[in-house]
This record gives structure tokens, C-alpha cells and sequence, in this order.
């Protein structure tokens, strides 16, 4: 064997071609293959054996080509056998191809079924071999003619049904990459290329998950060739698919003790990254796959799922792509929230559609899969969230001005993607560290440099930041304290949000806490207002929040302070000097405030009191501060009146009138820390002996005295006194009126403080509480003048009262509630006085709708959110028994001579207003509010939120039937309307399903249909409860259909000679009420319209993603779509609907303008509908729905006609409305503006609804004729647009202008004759 060898190889290098070949002929066969064979496991002399024996064997020659297909059929599998060194092997297939040109036709045939064979065989494991396939196919392509089967095809011809053969056969998993790998040097043909890419597609489902990236890998460089599309497709739903699994799997395990996965979460996840950093480097140098991969997703609307958010993330890492994919994930995080909404306001949409998967949660999946070392996907998810934050953040209001309270609940779609944005961030922050400072620094910058617009939404994220990882915002205090330094520059409520967020950092930071309290000293001196209010605000949030003294037992202190900067920290221990050196350093600041603008005074007087509560051992700095503040403006003599000064309080700049000092708030803040204090002091009389009488007891019974004092000569002083009666000025034009009106705030004020301190210290005493009608009679009298005298600009709700929260919710109880024998006498003194009891209820309603509209409340505890709400229940609680237990006939009939609101209508008001706060503010809290509401009346506390709200529906169901039952005289349409209100904001709390829903609904129902009051504001709400029930439980357009007949029977025929049959469904619908009904059912009818409009966009979206998939469409099999079934439908009913109104009366003006408008809506849906179904129609087996046949017929023999009479009524209303000429000299003479105005508005409505039934007409031709179905036979061309003298109407018109200028020809002779000669002649 060594011998033969040696001789090919000798005669092969000497040249000796013919001796080369005589002696190849006498060896056999079998003994060439073995001498190959032993040659290549040897791996010695092997490339120079297969060269030999190819130089002694001419491919010419017959035998020489049988020889050279010997080799080749023996090598291939040898190869493939794993036997042969890697370097050995690579040599025989390098060798192989080089000869491969070489091979006639039936060889490369031969060669060919070779590959396809062993690749069916799954005999292909190693693909070593593989590498000669793509020069074997392209040896054949260049073949003229090869047998196949009994005739001859071209080679080209061959090679294609060779790869048709190949894709069609099962694969062995083992060998798919390899056979992918060696496609990318096979010529393919495009329709190849698509087969072949779909064959691997399917293949990934055999594979193990850890061969999926190197298989990627490969078939994205196939996709060089062209298929970008399908293979960015099929790559993005084989690992969505993946996804639900794991999360199907993770869920069912949940519920099993043992877990059970047959995908790993880890595993997934890192392959996942692996082929997403795959796909991004392909992208790079593939700007075509780019442009697919994006162009797919905006084509497939809604189909994003975690992995493909995912992948946009990184891709948004190339330049190129970066503004392209975030536009991309704005407009699909919009669209999800809008689509969702959209869902959750209709029943009939959500009945019809499967549940959609959310675009938010997906994100927000995507967030917690970054945790498997995605680090390529963090950055897009930082630039995401803050895009997000920004781009939908809450805006600046009119004149740059910031709304105060913005709700704490995200309803819209803006809103809702701007949290989305901050949960981004919180997230990332807490998983990801190495993004922590970037997020950090970026927040800090953005509440620096966005002061024009509000930035509540980047300090609730840091605050959350500062919750969930202090010690980590500790390591980055650097840009904390660099942020400190622009304080003094940044809006109030921007410091405010700023400091209560890295309060827990000041506690933990010594370092911060001294840099702060620097930057705070520096603003002091500040020469901007908004600088020295930071500053207040930061020294008292310092006082209140470092509970340095009096909270800490003295075994707690020891000494810890340096110089003038004291260091205090809540984890060391101090003694009682450093602890007085800290605090009263911070107090000798602020009471440089005491001589600066009433606005820093005033932010000083409100935050006393909370500093008093948290740091008790304050309290004599604090109330001699007070007290000598207070001295100032203290009258002492006692025989003089008025008891204070308040000349002092007021300041002059030229000719204006400036407030200096907020006395009454002064007093108050005086008032409260001493009752304050007077409580501490008795529970602590309780607990142990008092010692420090001596001490305290001066500046507190001085305080007591001037109290005392002040009220007992307010009770005796006039209005003159004050220089303020009926005569005085009130106007703020001039500087008097403006003196007068700054001293009658500061003196209502302060009867309002009088009032409260007076309250709680007269302990239920009688004769106290004489005294306290006595001041109270003072304080209205004074309003009354101020109401008079200011008329209708100002209401009594412009003075913010200054009583505190608990007290209005204490002093509402005691009046209204309290039934104990002991406070009777007392009580019945301030409830002999109505108007007493009305101010209180007044009161509760403006701290109520304060809380609505800011979510605080001035005074004490007033930015606490638990007192707050406390104090809502409470005050629900009291106007509700008030309500339901006292009749208001008898205060009717009073508040009817005195001509006021009666306290009934205001209890109301107060629980609308305190349901909304509720609502707004803390929806996840209404079942406690409704549980402290009822605590004796309701015995289903443990209830659901729905049971607990049905319970207070009915009472007022019960309210409401009784005002209805009472005939119209004794009807009361202002409470009728409250009650309306409140049923509708507590009906939203039910659950649609619940059988509660359905009663209510219902209910409803039977009162718009017994009801025939003629009032329209109380018809408007009902029909509006009607319509928000009747939505959540099923479409409306039946209701909408008997409103229509009713208004039709009501209103009456446009042509006066038809007698309308009488039709009366719901009574609530009359002649006096009709207008607004109509506006109300067209804004209904607007709503359905939107909801199919939605419909039909989807169905288009879904229509163009099935002929993309070149999946068939929905109704091939004869069924109609139930979504084109349902559109139909709605459609339907609603054009039987609108026949109804356009054949109706209605009024000119508002109605006609919104119907034409709703009319013109309605066609253009129809062209949209008439549109999908032409496209629908185009595709081959695309069939025209017979219910769509019957729209088309309904909408031009019915509606289409009476739609051009409305029209023609609508405008000859117009022109009779003026036949009177005194009247039309009037209006020609009135406003010009007003007149263009509507002119305009004429000019557009029926123009477009006219273009929008031809639009309509025009594409049903088109419709009929790829649907092979004549649908204009329904269409009437009317004649009624045509221009056309019609002679009688002339005629008369003519007569009428005749017989009018007849009449004023003794006013204007000159001016009238010449006409009426001109038309003589005409």
C-alpha cells in the first residue's frame, strides 16, 4: 500500500502523465479508496494522492471522470465521519473543490443527489463537508444540459429543483447552521431565498434555545442577500412566543410546589441579549436590515412585545436609528394607553375585542429582564424614561403659570406615559448601578433648569430614588449639595418638593445638612422675594424634621457640636445645650423675617405651629418670638378701641397700598401654639408634676390677657372704629378703596381667629358661646358691607377663611350632630342663629373645594394628607346625617324670604366636593371614607367597595324620587341637580358586572322614562347619567334611536304638512328640554362614531398585516368578521337614528350646526368602511357582506334624501328668520363679528357634508366594481342641489320686499324709490 502511494506521487511530480494513468487503470477500485482512505487517517501524503490521482485521471475521458466521481463520493462522507484530522479534512474539501468545474454534467448530478441524500439521512452532522455543496451547485448551474428523469433540463433548471428538494425535506437540527452557513455562497434566486429563509425560520422550534444565537448569527448574514423583512419577523415571534411560555410556566409554578420549566428564565434571557447584540452589529453594517426591522413595527401597530422593545433599545445605541425608534416608542406607549382607555370607557368594544396585552407592562418587563446583563439595552431604557418625563410631563398653565395642585391619580394618556417614565427610571435605578449617577445627576439638572414649566414629576421620582436607596444617593451627595447652591433661584414650590424629598438624606448626612444650612443663610439676605421664602421654608423644614429636643428622653443626650456649626445626628446623642444651640441658631435666622414682606412673614406664621408640635422643648422661643411680634400691633390700654393697630400693618410706595404685616395670620399662629401648648401642658400635668410654671407662665397668661382682651373689645367695637361702614370706599382702583379693603380682611380675620381660640376655650359654656355670636354677628356684618359694596365681582368665597381644618370639622359636629344633655343649653345658643349654622357649612365647603383643587388646606395640619382626609370623613359624615335627617321644607321656605341658599343645598354641595377630593386625590381610600361615613347606619363595613357605595346611592336614589314626587311647583331643580351629580360620581365606584350596576342603570332608566319635569339643567344631568351607566353595560344606540323618535314626535316634522305619529318612550324628553337633549344625544351619537371609527382602523391595520403574512382573509369561509359585523351594526342603528333627527324641527342655531357636523362624521365613516371593503375585495377571496349591502341601501334610499331636505330647511329657515325689516335693521346694525361668525360656520357645515356624500357615492362605484355587486341602485342623484330659479318663491319674496319698503317710505323716500323702479324694469 506504502508502495502505491509512493508511486502516484513519484510519476504525479515527475509529470509522467500517461504512466500516471496506466497504472491508476490497473488498480482496482476498492484498493484506491483504501489507499485514500489509510492515507487521510494517516494525514501524510494525502493531498499529494488526490492530486495524483487526479492529474492520471482527464475528466475527458470516460473512465477518468468514473474515476474522479470515485474520489469524490468516497471523500465527502470520510469527511463528514469525524475520523480525519480538522486540518486533514479541510485540505481533501479545498482539494475537491478546485476540481469541481471540472466534473461533466452526470458527475455534478451524481455529486449533487450525493449531498441531498446524506442531508435527508441527517448524515450531514459535522458540515464539514458542506462547503463543497455551493461549488457543486454552481458548477451545475453553469451546465448546459443534465438528464432528469426521461427528458434534459438546463443546468440552471437542475439547481433549482436540487434546492426545492433540499428545503423541502426534514432537516436533522443537528446540521442547520451548517446548511445555512453554506447557503451564503449558493446564487439564489429571490422566491429560493424566501423558501429557504421560512425552512430555517421553522427549524428553530427542533433547536436547543443555546443554538439559537450562532444559527441567528448566520441566517442575518444570509439576509445580506435579501428577506430582511421575514427574517427580523420570524427571529421577533419565535423569542415572543418563548416569552409566554416561560411566563405560563412561571405562573402554573407559582401555584405548584414544585417548579417545573422547560425554559429556564436565565438561560432565556441570556440568549436573548446574545441575539439581540447579534442583530444591533448586523444593523451596523446592514443599514437595509435597519430600515425593515423599523419599517415592520410601524407597519404592525400594537405588536411589540418585551423582546422587540428590547431590541428598539439597543438599536437606538446606532446614531442613525436613534430619533426614529424613540418616535417609534412614544407613538406606541400613546397609542396603548389611548387604546386602552378607549376599552375601559365601553362595554361594547371590550365584549367584542380579546384582552390586549399592555404596552406599559411590557416595558416595564423589559426593565426587569435587563437584570441578565443586557447592558447594551440600559441606556435606551435611561434615554426612554427621561423622553417619556419630558415629553408628557405636566406643562405650564396660562402666562407661565404652574397649576398648584396637580392630581395625584394619572387619568390620560399624557399622564399615564409620563409615570410610565418615572416607574422606567425608579426601576433601573434600583436594579442597574452603573446608571444610578447618570439618572441621579440628569433629575437634579432638570428641576434646576426647568423653571418655567412644573417639575412635580422629577421630584415625586427623586423622592422614590431617596426611599428606595438612601445610602446610595449618600455616595453621589456631591451633586445634592452642588444643586443646594441654586436655591435661592428656583421657584418656591421647586425648593418646597426639592427639600421634603432629601429630608431622610439630612438625616444621615452631616456634610449636606451644613452645606444646606450655608446655602440657606446666604438666601436670607437674598434681594429676590422668592429667594428669602426658600430660605423660610428650608429652616423650617430643618425645625420640624430633626426631632433634636423634646421627643428624646434625657438619658437619649449627649454633647456633639463644634463652633457655630452644630452638628446634629438622629444616630448620635446629645445633652440639652447642643440640642438648644442648633435650634435656637435656626430661630435667630428666621427672625430676621419679622421685618421683611408680608409673604416670607406669612410663610414664617403658618409653619410655627407644626415646628412647636414636632420640637415641643421650643416652645418659649418660639411664643416669645410671638408675643413681642404681637405687642407691636396690641393696643394696651384697655379703655381704647379698637384692641389693635392696623396702620402699622399696611405700607405706601407712591400711590399704592401695600399689606406689611399679616396680623391676623400672626394672631393665629399666636392663638394656635398657645392652645397648643395649653393641651401639651395638661396631659403632662397628668403624667407628672409641672415644674416649669415659673418659667412658662409669663408670656402665657400675657398671651391669655391679650386674647382675652383683644376679644372682649372687638365685641364692643364698631365698624367706624376701624374706619370702615357703609360709607367707607372698598374700590382697589384707588389707594383709599385699597386700605379699606386690606383693613377688612385683617379685621375679618382676626373676628375668624377670635372665633376659634373662643370656641375651644369656652369649653361649652353658655355664656361664652353669647359672646361668640356677639363677635360673629360683628364679622358678618362687616361681609355683608364688603358683599354690597363690591356687587357681583366679588363673592363671600374670595376671603379664605382662617379657621383650621379639625376646628370647621369639631365646630360642624357640635352644631349639627351633637345630641349629648349636657351641651344642649350651650349649643342651642349658636344654632338659635341660621346664619351661623351657614357660615360653618360654608366654610367646610371652601376648605373642601381648597382640598379639591390644591390637595391642602391653609392653617394648621392643612399639608398633612391624613388629617386632610380625616377631616373629610368627618365633614361627609356630618352634612350627610344633616342631609338625610333634617327636612328642608320648613328652610326652604325661609331661604326663600331671605333669598340664600339653604344649608341643605350646601350640605350637598360639601359631599359632591368631598367625594371628587376623594376621588382625585386618593381613590384607593373611598371605602374608608364611606366606612367612617356610616359607622352607625351601615352594617356592611366589611362590604365590598361596591356594596358600601350602593348603600349611599340609594339614600340619595331615595332623596332624589322624593323631590320628583313632589310635583313641579315644590320641585327644586338646584338640589335635584347636586343629587344627579353625586349619583353620577358614586355610580363610576360600581363594578359593571355587579347586579347593583344593573339596578342602578335600571333606575335610571325608569326615571328619564316617568320623569316630565321641564327643566332643562336637571334633564342634562339625568340623560347624562344615563348615557355614562348605559355605555359600561352595552351600546347605546338603541336609547339613542327613542330619543331620536321622541324628539321627532316633540318637535315636530321639517315638512309642516306630515303628522308625525306621537311617541313618547321617555317622558324627561319635551319641547322645553329638547334643544339640549338634542345636543346631548348628538355629543352620544359622537362617541359611537369615534368607537367604529377605532374599529375600522384596527380591522384596516390587521387587514394590511394578514396580506403581508399572505394569510387569507377572515370571512374566506363565508362567515362574516365579528368586529365587521358589530361595525355594521352600530352603523345601522345609528343612520336609523340620524333618519329620525333630520327629519325633525329643530331649532336653529347650535342643534342643525352639530348634526350637519354629526351627519358629515357619519358619511365620512361610511367612505372609510366603503373603503376597507373595496381593499377587502381585491384580495382573492375577498366577499362582500350581504349586512353591508343593506347599509348601503339604508343610507341612500333613506337617509341620503332627507339629508338634502334638512339641508334646504335648515337654509330657509335662516332666510325667514329675518322677515320682519325692523328686526333685520336690528340685527344688521348689531354685532358684525357675531354675524361672520356664523356666516362662517354655515359656510362650512354643509359644503363638507355635501362633500362627504359624494366622496361616499364615489367610492361605493368603485366598491361595485371589484365586489361584482351593483350598489348604486340604492343611490338617488338628487336634484335638490341643482341650481334652479324656482318662479312662485321668487314671486312671493319679491311681494313681501315691496310690501315692506311701502311701510317705511315716509322714513326714507329717497332711498326706497330708486329700487323699486330697478326691479319694475327687471
Amino acid at each position: 500500500m506504502r508502495a502505491d502511494v509512493e508511486k502516484i506521487v513519484s510519476l504525479s511530480n515527475d509529470e509522467n502523465i500517461s504512466e500516471l494513468e496506466k497504472y491508476l487503470s490497473s488498480l482496482t477500485d476498492e484498493k484506491l479508496i483504501t489507499m485514500v482512505t489509510t492515507s487521510a487517517l494517516k494525514g501524510k501524503d494525502i493531498a499529494a494522492v488526490i492530486k495524483g490521482i487526479f492529474k492520471g485521471s482527464p475528466p475527458t475521458a470516460a473512465q477518468g471522470a468514473t474515476r474522479r466521481l470515485l474520489i469524490y463520493q468516497h471523500c465527502i462522507p470520510l469527511c463528514e465521519s469525524g475520523d480525519l484530522q480538522t486540518e486533514v479534512a479541510a485540505d481533501i474539501i479545498g482539494l475537491l473543490m478546485l476540481e469541481t468545474h471540472s466534473l461533466p454534467g452526470p458527475s455534478l448530478v451524481d455529486l449533487g443527489s450525493l449531498f441531498v441524500d446524506a442531508i435527508k439521512a441527517g448524515k450531514m452532522g459535522s458540515g464539514k463537508s458542506l462547503e463543497l455543496f455551493p461549488t457543486v451547485l454552481t458548477a451545475l448551474a453553469a451546465t448546459d444540459t443534465v438528464s432528469y428523469g426521461k427528458g434534459e433540463l438546463n443546468g440552471e433548471e437542475y439547481k433549482k429543483q436540487l434546492i426545492n428538494s433540499l428545503c423541502s425535506s426534514r432537516w436533522d437540527p443537528q446540521c442547520v447552521i451548517h446548511l445555512t452557513t453554506m447557503f451564503r455562497d449558493v446564487p439564489l434566486a429571490p422566491e429560493e431565498l424566501q423558501f429557504l429563509v421560512e425552512k430555517v425560520l421553522r427549524m428553530f422550534l427542533k433547536l436547543d434555545l443555546q443554538e439559537i444565537p450562532p444559527l441567528v448569527y448566520q441566517l442575518l448574514l444570509l439576509a445580506g442577500k435579501g428577506c430582511q423583512k421575514t427574517v427580523m419577523e420570524g427571529i421577533i415571534s419565535y423569542f415572543k412566543e418563548q416569552d409566554l411560555c416561560q411566563k405560563e410556566e412561571q405562573k402554573e409554578g407559582e401555584g405548584m410546589e414544585v417548579e417545573a420549566q422547560s425554559i429556564p428564565q436565565d438561560q432565556l434571557r441570556h440568549v436573548e441579549g446574545t441575539v439581540i447584540l447579534h442583530i444591533v452589529f448586523a444593523m451596523r453594517l446592514d443599514h437595509e436590515l435597519g430600515r425593515e426591522f423599523l419599517k415592520g413595527l410601524k407597519t404592525h401597530h400594537g405588536e411589540l412585545c418585551p423582546f422587540s422593545i428590547a431590541l428598539l433599545l439597543s438599536v437606538a445605541r446606532i446614531q442613525r436609528y436613534e430619533e426614529q425608534v424613540f418616535d417609534l416608542l412614544k407613538a406606541a406607549i400613546t397609542r396603548g394607553f389611548r387604546d386602552e382607555q378607549v376599552l375601559q370607557g365601553s362595554r361594547f368594544l371590550q365584549d367584542l375585542l380579546p384582552p390586549r396585552s399592555s404596552v406599559a407592562a411590557m416595558i416595564l418587563d423589559t426593565v426587569n429582564n435587563s437584570v441578565f446583563g443586557w447592558d447594551h439595552v440600559i441606556q435606551g431604557l435611561v434615554q426612554l424614561g427621561f423622553i417619556l418625563m419630558d415629553a408628557f410631563g405636566p406643562k405650564a398653565g396660562p402666562f407661565g403659570k404652574t397649576s398648584e395642585g396637580v392630581p395625584t391619580t394619572a387619568k390620560t394618556p399624557s399622564q399615564l406615559s409620563c409615570r410610565l417614565g418615572g416607574q422606567v427610571l425608579l426601576e433601573g435605578f434600583k436594579i442597574h448601578e452603573p446608571i444610578r449617577g447618570e439618572i441621579l445627576e440628569q433629575v437634579l439638572n432638570r428641576l434646576v433648569t426647568k423653571t418655567a414649566s412644573p417639575v412635580t414629576h422629577f421630584i415625586d421620582l427623586l423622592s422614590d430614588m431617596v426611599v428606595s436607596a438612601p445610602m446610595i444617593l449618600l455616595e453621589s451627595s456631591s451633586k445634592v449639595t452642588e444643586t443646594f447652591d441654586h436655591l435661592s433661584y428656583l421657584p418656591l414650590a421647586t425648593v418646597q418638593g426639592l427639600l421634603k424629598a432629601v429630608q431622610p438624606l439630612l438625616k444621615v448626612s452631616m456634610s449636606m445638612k451644613d452645606a444646606l444650612i450655608l446655602v440657606l443663610r446666604k438666601a436670607m439676605f437674598s434681594s429676590q422675594l422668592d429667594g428669602r421664602r426658600s430660605a423660610v421654608t428650608g429652616f423650617l423644614l430643618l425645625l420640624k424634621n430633626f426631632r433634636v429636643l423634646g421627643s428624646l428622653a434625657p438619658s437619649q443626650s449627649s454633647q456633639a457640636f463644634s463652633c457655630s456649626q452644630v452638628q446634629v445626628d438622629v444616630h448620635s446623642r446629645y445633652n440639652a445645650a447642643s440640642n438648644e444651640a442648633f435650634c435656637l441658631e435656626i430661630l435667630s435666622s428666621l427672625r430676621r423675617c419679622l421685618g421683611q414682606q408680608a409673604d416670607v412673614r406669612l410663610m414664617l406664621y403658618q409653619g410655627f405651629h407644626d415646628v412647636l408640635r414636632r420640637n415641643s422643648q421650643l416652645t418659649s422661643s418660639i411664643m416669645q418670638t410671638l408675643l413681642s411680634q404681637l405687642r407691636r400691633y396690641y393696643e394696651p390700654e384697655q379703655d381704647l378701641l379698637p384692641p389693635v393697630k392696623l396702620e402699622p400693618c399696611i405700607t405706601a410706595q407712591g400711590d399704592q397700598v401695600y399689606l406689611q404685616e399679616p396680623l391676623a395670620h400672626l394672631l393665629c399662629c399666636t392663638a394656635h401654639c398657645l392652645l397648643w401648648q395649653q393641651s401639651a401642658r395638661r396631659s403632662a400635668e397628668e403624667e407628672e408634676d409641672d415644674e416649669e410654671d415659673e418659667e412658662d407662665g409669663g408670656f402665657r397668661s400675657e398671651l391669655q390677657n391679650i386674647l382675652e382682651s383683644v376679644t372682649r373689645r372687638m365685641i364692643k367695637s364698631e365698624l367706624e372704629d376701624f374706619e370702615l361702614d357703609k360709607s367707607a370706599e372698598f374700590s382697589l382702583a384707588s389707594s383709599v378703596g385699597m386700605k379699606n379693603s386690606i383693613y377688612a380682611t385683617l379685621v375679618m380675620g382676626v373676628y375668624e381667629v377670635l372665633l376659634e381660640y373662643n370656641f375651644i376655650k369656652a369649653n361649652y359654656s353658655k355664656s361664652r358661646f353669647e359672646e361668640l355670636l356677639e363677635l360673629f354677628k360683628r364679622y358678618l356684618k362687616l361681609t355683608e358691607i364688603l358683599k354690597e359694596k363690591s356687587g357681583k365681582s366679588r363673592s363671600s368665597r374670595s376671603h379664605r377663611s382662617l379657621l383650621s381644618m379639625t376646628f370647621v370639622s369639631t365646630l360642624l359636629t357640635a352644631l349639627l350632630r351633637d345630641s349629648s344633655q349636657s351641651r344642649e343649653e350651650s349649643l342651642s345658643v349658636l344654632r338659635s342663629s341660621g346664619e351661623f349654622l351657614r357660615y360653618a357649612v360654608g366654610v367646610a365647603l371652601q376648605k373642601t373645594l381648597q382640598l379639591e383643587e390644591t390637595g391642602h388646606t391653609d392653617g394648621p395640619d392643612g399639608q398633612s394628607a391624613d388629617k386632610s382626609f380625616r377631616f373629610l370623613c368627618d365633614t361627609a359624615s356630618v352634612l350627610m346625617w344633616r342631609y338625610t335627617n333634617v327636612p328642608g321644607a320648613v328652610e326652604e321656605e325661609a331661604g326663600r324670604k331671605e333669598r340664600r341658599v339653604s344649608v341643605s343645598l350646601l350640605c350637598l354641595e360639601g359631599l359632591l366636593h368631598a367625594f371628587n377630593t376623594c376621588l382625585q386625590r386618593c381613590p384607593h381610600r373611598l371605602p374608608q371614607m364611606l366606612s367612617a361615613m356610616g359607622q352607625e347606619e351601615d352594617g356592611s363595613e366589611n362590604g365590598t367597595v361596591t356594596e358600601k357605595t350602593f348603600f349611599y346611592i340609594r339614600q340619595f336614589q331615595r332623596a332624589l324620587l322624593t323631590q320628583l314626587s313632589g310635583g313641579e311647583d315644590d320641585f327644586n331643580s338646584k338640589e335635584a341637580q347636586l343629587l344627579v351629580s353625586i349619583l353620577s360620581v358614586l355610580s363610576r365606584q360600581l363594578e359593571p358586572s355587579s347586579p347593583q350596576f344593573v339596578q342602578m342603570l335600571t333606575w335610571a332608566v325608569k326615571v328619564c322614562k316617568e320623569t316630565s319635569f321641564e327643566d332643562v339643567g336637571f334633564s342634562r344631568g339625568l340623560l347624562s347619567l344615563l348615557f355614562s351607566l348605559h355605555v359600561l353595560h352595552k351600546s347605546p344606540v338603541s336609547l339613542l334611536w327613542e330619543l331620536c323618535q321622541d324628539l321627532h314626535s316633540q318637535l315636530g316634522d321639517i315638512d309642516q304638512d306630515v303628522e308625525v305619529e306621537k311617541q313618547c318612550h321617555f317622558s324627561l324628553v319635551n319641547v322645553k328640554t329638547a334643544s339640549s337633549t338634542t345636543l346631548l344625544v348628538l355629543a352620544q351619537m359622537g362617541g359611537v362614531l369615534d368607537e367604529v371609527d377605532w374599529l375600522i382602523s384596527k380591522r384596516k391595520v390587521q387587514l394590511g398585516t394578514d396580506k403581508l403574512s399572505s394569510a387569507g382573509p377572515s370571512q374566506a369561509a363565508g362567515q362574516q368578521d365579528p368586529v365587521e359585523k358589530a361595525v355594521t351594526m352600530q352603523l345601522g342603528t345609528l343612520l336609523t337614528a340620524l333618519n329620525e333627527l333630520v327629519q325633525t324641527a329643530l331649532p336653529a342655531g347650535p342643534c342643525t350646526d352639530t348634526l350637519l357636523r354629526e351627519l358629515g362624521r357619519a358619511y365620512g365613516l361610511l367612505t372609510g368602511l366603503v373603503k376597507y371593503y373595496v381593499q377587502l375585495c381585491s384580495a382573492p377571496h375577498g366577499l362582500l357582506p350581504a349586512r353591508m349591502e343593506k347599509l348601503v341601501k339604508l343610507s341612500g334610499s333613506h337617509l341620503t334624501p332627507q339629508c338634502y331636505s334638512f339641508i334646504t330647511y335648515v337654509q330657509s329657515g335662516e332666510l325667514s328668520g329675518g322677515d320682519d325689516p325692523k328686526k333685520r335693521r336690528k340685527e344688521k346694525e348689531g354685532s358684525t363679528a357675531a354675524a361672520s361668525a356664523k356666516l362662517l360656520r354655515e359656510t362650512k357645515a354643509i359644503p363638507n357634508l355635501i362633500f362627504s356624500i359624494e366622496q361616499y357615492e364615489k367610492y361605493l362605484i368603485t366598491l361595485s366594481k371589484k365586489s361584482k355587486v351593483n350598489l348604486m341602485q340604492y343611490m338617488k342623484l338628487s336634484t335638490s342641489r341643482d341650481f334652479r330659479i324656482n318662479a312662485a318663491t321668487l314671486e312671493t319674496a319679491l311681494q313681501e320686499q315691496d310690501h315692506s319698503q311701502q311701510s317705511t317710505v315716509s322714513q326714507e323716500p329717497e332711498e326706497s324709490q330708486e329700487p323699486q323702479k330697478k326691479r319694475r324694469k327687471k
